[in-house]
């Protein structure tokens, strides 16, 4: 299937997959006798699995890393189960564990942020209602 076709099958863009293409977390892809980008089932699922991975807070340098890990086998557009303890000493194991230090480090700062604040004013410890 040519780019928009395969950017739509994944939910999102041309000028995305050539993101990705750029920075090394889609491999280059086939091309037409014109020139035209081909991609197929499996380079859809791979577009599916950066967009989840991006989407869960890693960056594009850890996503590239996951994605080169040798000892991992991605199947389909879903990260493996982390079950065992071959998976857990893996590279890709390794930079997730480092991105929730760093997920729950910001929980702590905005907790603290929230407390602050909250005090200042005289409110609540308990998160507000939405304003309406």
């Amino acid at each position: 299937m040519r780019i928009g076709d395969a950017a739509a099958a994944a939910g999102t863009t041309p000028r995305a997959l050539r993101f990705y293409e750029q920075r090394g977390l889609l491999p280059p892809p086939r091309r037409t006798a014109t020139g035209q980008r081909l991609y197929g089932a499996r380079e859809v699922a791979r577009v599916r699995l950066v967009r989840e991975l991006l989407a869960m807070g890693l960056t594009v340098q850890d996503v590239r890393d996951c994605l080169r890990d040798p000892v991992v086998v991605f199947d389909g557009d879903t990260l493996p189960a982390c079950d065992s303890p071959e998976c857990a000493a893996t590279h890709t194991a390794r930079v997730i564990a480092d991105r929730l230090r760093a997920v729950d480090a910001e929980i702590a700062r905005l907790t603290g942020l929230r407390e602050r604040l909250a005090r200042l004013v005289g409110l609540p410890g308990e998160p507000l209602e939405p304003a309406r």
